[in-house]
């Protein structure tokens, strides 16, 4: 298919960058017997960024459309592509709990969301270009957010859009098309279903998620 052979073009394309670089930073003569292990541990740190530049390239030239994906499409070529890139590249990154919060969080803003001021995600976001998420946030351990929908041949992408000071709890699911406002507090465990509208300051629990009584002011 042409998406594999583009996304391997990529791929193979960041690999010798990351060789040419590597061979320029990794001089023999200035790491003597750590050459080798230095070498390697370079060459895979290098291979992830040169691989965010080609992706964030690759997004700039053919962005990922919101709303159902036709068959075929150019749009379909992009989210295909962009696909590949997570199940190659990217999710052994996200997924793992071995990355510190503030690192596992800058991933995902190298990788396209747009995080606020002092807001981090132990949790996992598996479309960061589709996200956006405010100052004074947190997504707990284990909690997922996802921008797409896969519901038998029907394919579409929508935006998640997290306020300030929002709440997501641990093993919380967030999916496509949510909208949280300012204060809100999503429990531990919640499933916010496709397209969900939680206005600032609400406190949604359960699965699926619905709104509780209790409320919080938002913002605060």
């Amino acid at each position: 298919m042409g998406q594999i052979s583009f996304f391997l073009t990529l791929l193979s394309l960041s690999i010798l960058l990351a060789v040419v670089s590597t061979i320029f930073l990794a001089r023999k003569d200035w790491l003597g017997d750590f050459y080798g292990v230095i070498f390697i541990i370079a060459l895979i740190v290098l291979v992830y960024l040169w691989a965010f530049v080609v992706y964030r390239i690759f997004l700039r030239l053919c962005p990922l459309q919101e709303g159902y994906i036709e068959p075929g499409s150019r749009a379909e070529f992009a989210a295909q592509v962009n696909i590949l890139f997570y199940l190659m590249l990217f999710n052994t990154l996200i997924r793992t709990d071995f990355l510190p919060v503030p690192i596992k969080t800058l991933v995902y803003s190298l990788l396209g969301a747009k995080i606020g001021s002092n807001s981090f995600s132990p949790g996992t976001i598996l479309d960061p270009p589709l996200t956006e998420i405010g100052d004074n946030t947190i997504i707990g351990h284990a909690a997922t957010l996802y921008s797409h929908a896969i519901e038998g041949s029907h394919f579409a992408l929508e935006r998640i859009i997290l306020g300030n000071n929002v709440t997501v709890g641990a093993h919380a699911i967030i999916m496509s098309g949510v909208s949280v406002g300012d204060g809100a507090i999503v429990s531990a465990g919640a499933v916010v279903k496709k397209g969900t509208q939680i206005a600032p300051g609400e406190h949604w629990a359960g699965v699926p998620a619905r709104k509780i009584e209790t409320t919080t002011s938002g913002g605060k």
